[in-house]
């Protein structure tokens, strides 16, 4: 049976690895005053959206992503004759309506495949299978990645979704933003308190940077460090202990507001790599979407694996 994913522009993943599994994208528009950017995780476009146009033009930004006719409509297009069975994998309900969308599309892909597919000479039935990720951004990354590793070892389609939603509901997702103004005022825009006005207030002053986390669809601050790199290193550091004490994936997801060469260089990389490399996890670095930009701001910094909810230790 051929097993496809297909995640939204919001998933962070390598290019690489979007290309050797042959994912799917979902495109979200973005429009930028009088201009329209359709993210479709293209790196070269992305990163020009960094250096040439978030900052002028980001805090207004609005998203839109795919409607239903229009997913029903890429589906139709080539994935039922491509694929037999396909998990779409979107960011949380509770952030974006894809899930909703690619939900209520499902039903007339379903109603509308079986022609579509006897016509290009491919028999048999097609499902499609919708799951929430119920995280974002890198996090829907490490679920993605496990559903497609899963396709290409030859699972099958039911003991795939059991492991989907094993992970799916143990995703443990961090970030640390690069410009408070710009995550509280994108925040307020959308009805979010994640980062108060007190909060702000006194991060601003002091130079203080949050820890947030995302955990089966809720954002929160779980930490404050003073600076940035600190932050960062903080937050490495927790999810190499999550590591050393087991996780449940074998992959970890980071991504990161702008060139992702610079990941390396983080304060905290190099002994979350090492960690990393003697038990056997691999490290899957991108560039964090234009999508993903605009609500999270440059220099965001977010990484993910799924296992265990534990206690972040400052």
């Amino acid at each position: 049976m051929r097993i496809g994913v297909v995640v939204d522009a919001s998933c962070d993943l390598p290019p690489e690895f979007l290309r050797e599994h042959n994912i799917g994208i979902l495109p979200v528009s973005i429009r930028l005053g009088d201009e329209l950017l359709v993210d479709m995780r293209d790196p070269d476009v992305t990163l020009k959206f960094y250096t040439e146009q978030l900052a002028a033009k980001g805090l207004e930004a609005e998203t839109s992503p795919f409607t239903a006719e229009q997913i029903r409509q890429k589906f139709l297009d080539r994935i039922v004759i491509d694929y037999d069975y396909v998990f779409c994998i979107t960011v949380s309900s509770t952030r974006s309506a894809i899930f909703e969308n690619a939900t209520r599309a499902s039903f007339a892909i379903l109603n509308d495949y079986k022609s579509i597919r006897a016509a290009a000479g491919v028999t048999g039935p097609f499902a499609l299978r919708v799951v929430d990720s119920k995280n974002m951004f890198c996090a829907t990354g490490v679920l993605a990645a496990e559903a497609a590793k899963l396709a290409r070892a030859g699972l099958a389609p039911n003991e795939i979704r059991r492991r989907v939603d094993e992970v799916r509901d143990n995703l443990c997702g961090y970030m640390v933003p690069g410009d408070l103004y710009y995550i509280r005022t994108r925040g307020m825009k959308k009805g979010e308190k994640s980062i108060g006005l007190m909060t702000y207030a006194i991060g601003s002053a002091l130079d203080i940077k949050p820890v947030i986390q995302s955990y089966r669809g809720e954002t929160e601050p779980i930490a404050k460090f003073l600076g940035y790199d600190r932050a960062v290193e903080k937050m490495f550091a927790h999810v190499a202990r999550q590591i050393e004490r087991g996780i449940s994936t074998r992959h970890i997801c980071i991504s990161y507001g702008g060139d992702p060469a610079l990941i390396a260089r983080l304060p905290g990389y190099a002994a979350l790599a090492q960690v990393a490399r003697e038990n056997g996890i691999e490290i899957m670095s991108s560039i964090m979407s234009a999508t993903a930009a605009v609500n999270a701001g440059g220099a965001c910094v977010a990484i993910a694996y799924g296992g265990e909810l534990r206690t972040f230790e400052g």
